[in-house]
C-alpha cells in the first residue's frame, strides 16, 4: 500500500529529487532499514521544528511515524527479542523498552513486552474480537445516553 500510494507515485518522485532527505526517509521506511529511518526521522524533526506551521505538530508525527515503523516491525514476527529490536532501530535496549511500553499502554501496540526475558511477544486481535469489543462500547454509550435522556425527562 505504501509503494502504490507514495513511493511510485508520480508528483512524490517529482519532489524526492529535489529533497535527498525526504527520500532517504521514505525509502529507508519502505525497505526496513529502522536505523536508517530513525536517523532520518531525527533531521526530519529538526526541520519541522524550525517551520513556524509545523513546529506545533512535530511531537505528533515523529510518535506516529514511531509507532508506524514499530508496527511494520513486529507484524513480521510473533515475537522479537529486544535487543534485536533495539539493534534494528540504532538504539539502546533501554530507549526500545520504555519506547514501546509507553506505546504498549496507550493502546497503540498490539504486543506484550516481557524485560525478564528481553522478549517481545505480539498478540494480534482478530477482527471478530474487534468488532465485538466495539459493539460493547458503542452499546454502552448508547446505554449512557438512554439513562441521561431519561433522568432529564424524569
Amino acid at each position: 500500500e505504501l509503494k502504490k500510494k507514495v513511493v511510485n507515485g508520480p508528483e512524490i518522485q517529482e519532489v524526492l529529487h529535489e529533497l535527498p532527505l525526504i527520500k532517504t526517509f521514505l525509502m529507508s521506511l519502505y525497505d526496513c532499514e529502522y536505523a536508517t529511518f530513525f536517523k532520518s526521522l531525527a533531521e526530519v524533526e529538526t526541520f519541522l521544528k524550525s517551520h513556524r506551521v509545523f513546529a506545533v505538530h512535530t511531537g505528533f508525527y515523529v510518535r506516529e511515524m514511531r509507532i508506524l515503523a514499530y508496527k511494520q516491525l513486529l507484524q513480521s514476527y510473533r515475537s522479537v527479542t529486544l535487543a534485536s529490536m533495539a539493534q534494528s532501530f540504532g538504539v539502546s535496549v533501554t530507549f526500545i523498552d520504555r519506547e514501546l511500553a509507553r506505546f504498549v499502554a496507550a493502546g497503540r501496540l498490539n504486543c506484550k513486552i516481557d524485560t525478564v526475558a528481553g522478549v517481545v511477544e505480539t498478540n494480534r486481535p482478530d477482527v471478530k474480537n474487534r468488532q465485538y469489543q466495539e459493539t460493547i462500547k458503542t452499546g454502552d454509550a448508547l446505554l449512557n445516553r438512554l439513562q441521561k435522556l431519561g433522568q432529564v425527562i424524569n
